[in-house]
């Protein structure tokens, strides 16, 4: 088989890369949906006054559903393959994430089969290619703001893991791992939220200020719990490295 041809080391990297590329894409593109967190857990919104005249809920995008894992794959390879491979990844995947948008709004621009729309109507007044059209045809802010987010993020993110690795060593893989996604997590939630929806749309800035640090807030928690999950994953690659070695 041709991954026989690869090294241990180089099938890592792909298998990593796999990852991170996939939790990318797929939160670019659900991230144009916004959610009340408290509605889904079947709460009341938390209705709070904040002093900028704004209402703060629980709102946030659903991107940042699965997006901590990217930022957690990224962190893994910055271990085993440095800066370097960083880049290489965000570059790829920004070029990757561009590409998507693109063949997503060319699929909106194609003509829909009437027998598409007529089976998919409800209540006579449904139509499901305005609605596809609305989902998926996401505006210049929001590819904009999700390319440039994940470019100064991903880079933010690599610099913080290298400089405090160089401190501290092999060692303290909870420390350079959150210490460097809870800072870059902090400027990618404010980029992508205000150059989408603040620069680009409509957006007050209370609702900017509301829905970035709400995902910023989800990001930190799941960081913080996703720690044991790196640990075993070190353990469970410096195991497969070390097989037949």
């Amino acid at each position: 088989m041709i991954f026989q041809q690869f090294s241990k080391k180089q099938k890592l990297f792909i298998f990593l890369f796999g990852i991170f590329l996939t939790n990318a894409i797929i939160a670019e593109i659900i991230g144009v949906k916004i959610v009340s967190v408290e509605k889904s857990l079947g709460f009341s919104p938390l209705g709070l006054q904040m002093p900028w005249g704004g209402i703060w809920d629980f709102n946030q995008t659903a991107g940042a559903l699965n997006w901590p894992i990217v930022f957690i794959t990224s962190d893994i390879i910055n271990d085993y393959f440095g800066k370097k491979g960083v880049k290489f990844i965000s570059y790829t995947a920004a070029l990757f994430i561009a590409y998507s948008f693109i063949i997503i709004y060319l699929a909106t621009q194609l003509v829909p089969a009437d027998f598409w729309i007529n089976v998919n109507a409800k209540n006579g007044g449904f139509d499901i290619n305005f609605a596809f059209k609305q989902i998926f045809r996401q505006g210049l802010g929001i590819i904009l703001g999700s390319i440039s987010a994940f470019l100064v993020s991903q880079i933010l993110d690599a610099l913080i893991f290298e400089k405090i690795k160089a401190k501290t060593g092999s060692k303290k893989i909870w420390l350079r791992a959150t210490g460097s996604t809870l800072i870059s997590q902090l400027v990618d939630s404010l980029l992508v939220i205000g150059v989408a929806f603040y620069l680009f749309g409509n957006w007050t800035i209370s609702q900017w200020m509301n829905v970035s640090f709400n995902n910023y807030l989800y990001k930190f928690l799941v960081a913080i719990l996703f720690t044991p999950v790196l640990y075993i994953a070190h353990f469970l690659i410096e195991k497969y490295l070390k097989e037949d070695n």
